[in-house]
């Protein structure tokens, strides 16, 4: 029998994963400049792969190109917050409808396993990148079995986009418990292939976060 190759990640996909956790953290603010020769300096890398790496995190929407300014990091924004939450009402929705009906026993036993892995993560002391992790883990198993990957990739990309708004809102509201209700009723809903009430729930689920982030971000750019 074969053996799947190690998988082998490039210094860029490295910087890449750096990076991006610093933004989503807010280690590295919004609005912050990104100097390539002082992240080379700092990750001891070239300025290839940090250039790279830039390009890639543009395209995801966490830094921004300027002329004469080079890179930020993009800005918080209520007006993005609103499209990007819009966004995922209405393709997550979509997919959960379409997968429902295929979940089979196994897809709830996964996501029943996320979320236990999410109260584990939530009593721990730095619990909100864990648990950012685990929360797309958790809606993935539940919208796979829609067999739309190319859906499913959008989806992924707009979650990247709305992750360090969703950890501002855990770090300052204490957000995880309701959280955490929210998606226990939520596979409840889909291990019974109630597909009304599960995209309800879903959409409610979605954009009651998003009021609550427009408010704070509203605050920080004041």
């Amino acid at each position: 029998m074969m053996t799947q190759p190690i998988a082998h990640k490039t210094r860029t996909q490295l910087v890449v994963e750096i990076l991006r956790e610093k933004i989503l953290s807010g280690d590295i603010p919004a609005g912050k400049p990104l100097r390539q020769s002082a992240l080379a300096t700092m990750l001891n890398v070239s300025r290839i792969p940090i250039r790279e790496a830039l390009v890639q995190l543009e395209a995801e929407g966490l830094v921004v190109f300027e002329a004469h300014k080079g890179a930020t990091v993009s800005p918080l924004s209520v007006e993005q917050v609103t499209e990007l939450f819009e966004l995922r009402a209405l393709t997550e929705t979509d997919l959960l409808a379409k997968a429902i009906p295929q979940l089979s026993d196994s897809d709830i036993e996964q996501a029943q396993n996320v979320l236990d892995k999410m109260n584990a993560a939530f009593k721990q002391v730095d619990s909100v990148a864990s648990w950012s992790v685990l929360n797309t883990e958790f809606h993935t198993c539940l919208y796979q079995a829609a067999q739309r990957p190319h859906t499913l990739a959008v989806v992924h990309g707009l979650n990247t986009m709305c992750d360090r708004y969703i950890r501002l809102q855990l770090l300052l509201d204490g957000g995880i418990p309701q959280a955490e209700q929210e998606h226990k009723q939520l596979l409840s809903y889909c291990r019974d292939k109630q597909i009304e009430q599960a995209v309800d729930l879903l959409k409610q689920h979605i954009l009651q976060a998003a009021e609550a982030i427009k408010e704070r971000v509203a605050k920080q750019v004041a």
